[in-house]
């Protein structure tokens, strides 16, 4: 008996996983736009710089549009950092909301999409 052969096709909806994952094209937008410093503290040094999602990506949250991407401090695992401070904290999670609305009125999206 013969193995029948794998489709060769793509999806016509990508799986939801794929739709959080931070693209190429919205790294370099982030980076160009925060001009390689933290968007919250504004600090140029760091042990690291992560892109974090302004929404999350288990709420949603895309990675291929800049302005649900911010460039912070991390790592988010140590407290201390910006990313620990908006992926953990009330404080946080209100500004990654604030953020987010200062990034679409920067991109000019409206606030329903």
């Amino acid at each position: 008996m013969q193995p029948v052969p794998k489709p060769n096709h793509k999806r016509r909806k990508p799986k939801r996983g794929r739709l959080s994952k931070i693209t190429p094209k919205v790294r370099e937008e982030v980076k160009h736009r925060s001009g390689g410093q933290c968007e919250r503290c504004g600090t140029y040094q760091s042990y690291a710089f992560e892109m974090a999602h302004l929404e999350q990506a288990s709420q949603g949250g895309r990675g291929d549009e800049p302005w649900n991407v911010a460039l912070l401090c991390g790592p988010s695992v140590n407290s201390g950092t910006c990313h620990h401070f908006a992926d953990y904290t009330k404080d946080g999670r209100e500004w990654r909301l604030s953020k987010r609305q200062e990034l679409m009125e920067y991109y000019g999206v409206s606030s329903n999409n």
